[in-house]
């Protein structure tokens, strides 16, 4: 039998396949980056690593860069998003 997948957050694709597996150009997953919309992992080396969550995380950025949303707005409307997901799952341990 074969090793378990990781989880979700583990870094596990190089900026050509999260583009590929986004939709998003490596230029904006770089912009993304820069404006701290997605941090991807790096290895020792330097390069990105992209895990599940953030190829997830790159389509709501695009989806929402798509109908005009500015990069400070996608950052507050992710934040809020986030904040909700919270709320709505309650403390850890809590389920």
């Amino acid at each position: 039998m074969g090793e378990p997948r990781p989880g979700p957050a583990r870094g596990l694709y190089t900026i050509s396949v999260a583009a590929e597996l986004s939709g998003v150009a490596p230029r904006s997953l770089r912009s993304y980056e820069e404006r701290g919309l997605v941090a991807p992992a790096r290895t020792e080396g330097g390069t990105r690593l992209y895990s599940d969550d953030d190829i997830t995380r790159l389509r709501r950025v695009a989806e929402l860069a798509a109908q005009g949303v500015n990069p400070a707005g996608i950052a507050r409307i992710l934040e809020l998003e986030e904040e909700n997901t919270r709320l709505r799952d309650g403390p850890p341990g809590s389920r």
